[in-house]
């Protein structure tokens, strides 16, 4: 094989960690250092774009849609958010159910904490035509009247909401808002800890019907034991 072109560079022993990461961004035509990738045209012509660092793919494009949009991070494979109206109403939606699962999350980790039970076994006695319990105290109403009352408290604020504009229906401010913290730095940190509650929500749900246990009685079964007692090991999880 001696007639053959010599071998590239990276097929040899002799080259160093630092010049095959090197040799990796010129090939991939992406400057870590620098966010900056190269796209050569069908014509030769080469566009430089300068990409924004933290996206959520290296080396990714921030589509003009999601510019100075709080926490995007360039996220919209599919594109979805193109049009205007859809995408206001994706982060409206976004936020709301984002605060719902923090006061979720919240909420079943601090009933079980206190010893009030787990969140699914909460309703249980609604369920089965008797009262739950709060704090140990009987509710004095059953389910079907539990319904009528969220349903006309939830209608009158939901209505009072929808006749605000779109920024105002997300952050209303004034009296819902007395410390002044809808600051950018807070509406970031908002969505990113709504975000992670609603992944830890769906998690609390997907570990329940593998295992049946609580947040808490789960947490402390891997900890007793973590080879033993995990994701891998609860014979659901995985199909295999």
């Amino acid at each position: 094989i001696s007639h053959l072109a010599p071998r590239p560079a990276f097929y040899t022993s002799e080259i160093n960690l630092f010049d095959f990461i090197a040799m990796i961004a010129q090939t991939s035509r992406v400057s870590f250092a620098s966010g900056v990738k190269l796209t050569t045209a069908s014509n030769g012509t080469v566009k430089r774009t300068v990409c924004k660092v933290g996206n959520w793919a290296p080396g990714s494009d921030t589509p003009a849609y999601l510019e100075n949009l709080t926490g995007s991070y360039g996220f919209d494979p599919l594109g979805l958010g193109k049009d205007a109206a859809s995408l206001a109403r994706f982060q409206e939606a976004e936020v709301i159910h984002g605060r719902w699962a923090m006061l979720g999350v919240a909420g079943s980790l601090g009933a079980e904490l206190a010893g009030q039970g787990d969140w699914y076994n909460a309703p249980l006695p609604l369920m089965q035509g008797g009262h739950a319990q709060y704090l140990g105290a009987e509710v004095p109403f059953d389910l079907g009247t539990l319904a009528a009352i969220e349903f006309a408290l939830m209608a009158g604020a939901e209505s009072m909401r929808g006749g605000a504009d779109a920024s105002q229906r997300i952050y209303p401010g004034g009296s819902f808002d007395p410390m002044g913290m809808a600051s950018d730095e807070k509406k970031l940190k908002e969505i990113k800890n709504g975000r992670l509650a609603m992944v830890a929500f769906v998690g609390f749900v997907a570990q329940h019907q593998a295992t049946g246990a609580s947040p808490l009685a789960a947490l402390g079964s891997h900890l007793a034991d973590p080879m033993g007692s995990n994701f891998a090991t609860n014979g659901i999880s995985l199909p295999f």
